[in-house]
């Protein structure tokens, strides 16, 4: 008999934890309650756990800073529960490593099946098939799609948030394409993409600091003036050592 799925679920509003809690519990998963960060983190250091559910608005610590921590520390995955006014947040949120959000107030069986579709897309991650490609290399970068790691010429791992690694895994796949903002946003986001409309220049700009040389002369992530973005650079594929 396998252990039920653990959740920590983190939100300073007794009155939404505590029946959300219950009706977890109802749904057949294991739920620990933190009303803020600094017990949240407690539990972390005491316990494993399968997901977290992080409120973002909290006193003290917010949730961001939590997610950027969880994010920087472990593979947990984390969905944000956001209120509607918080279309920055929600950005801010998936660009450091959130995997997925809910806007407030929410029907408990949405939250249900996120939960169930991020713990399956999570568990596929360790266990790729036999020939898929386990990551890229360009220009002596190497882009590890299992482990979710960039390692630069000289072997040193540069920290990537998920939007930057997503972006990054795009232009690996249609190395030598221009994709305009519309197909980088649909084959990065999927269904978070107008949320992030307005952020992709930023993000494009953050990888260019972290793969260039010089970010103002970019020679790797050009710019094609009318087109989009391109990758110029020769991709090699990685597969596992397995494949054939």
């Amino acid at each position: 008999m396998t252990d039920p799925v653990h959740i920590l679920l983190i939100d300073d509003e007794p009155t939404l934890r505590e029946p959300l809690a219950e009706y977890l519990v109802g749904q057949g998963f294991a739920v620990t309650e933190a009303g803020d960060a600094a017990k949240a983190r407690t539990l972390m250091r005491d316990q494993r756990f399968s997901i977290l559910l992080l409120d973002i608005m909290m006193p003290g610590e917010d949730g961001l800073s939590l997610c950027r921590h969880v994010a920087a520390q472990s593979e947990t995955p984390v969905i944000l529960l956001t209120a509607k006014g918080e279309a920055m947040d929600r950005i801010i949120g998936l660009e450091i490593g959130a995997d997925d959000y809910v806007v407030k107030p929410f029907d408990p069986r949405e939250l249900v099946a996120r939960i169930k579709t991020v713990l399956r897309r999570a568990a596929r991650v360790p266990q790729p098939a036999e020939d898929e490609i386990q990551g890229f290399e360009f220009d002596g970068w190497t882009l590890d799609t299992v482990k979710r790691r960039l390692t630069d010429p000289d072997g040193a791992l540069v920290p990537i948030s998920t939007a930057e690694f997503k972006l990054l895994q795009v232009f690996c796949e249609h190395a030598g394409h221009v994709l305009n903002r519309d197909q980088l946003l649909d084959l990065a986001h999927g269904r978070e993409a107008h949320l992030f409309d307005r952020a992709i220049d930023n993000q494009i700009s953050r990888l260019r600091k972290k793969v260039e040389a010089d970010n103002r002369s970019p020679r790797l992530i050009k710019t094609v003036w009318g087109g989009g973005y391109t990758l110029a650079a020769r991709v090699r594929r990685l597969a596992s050592p397995g494949a054939a």
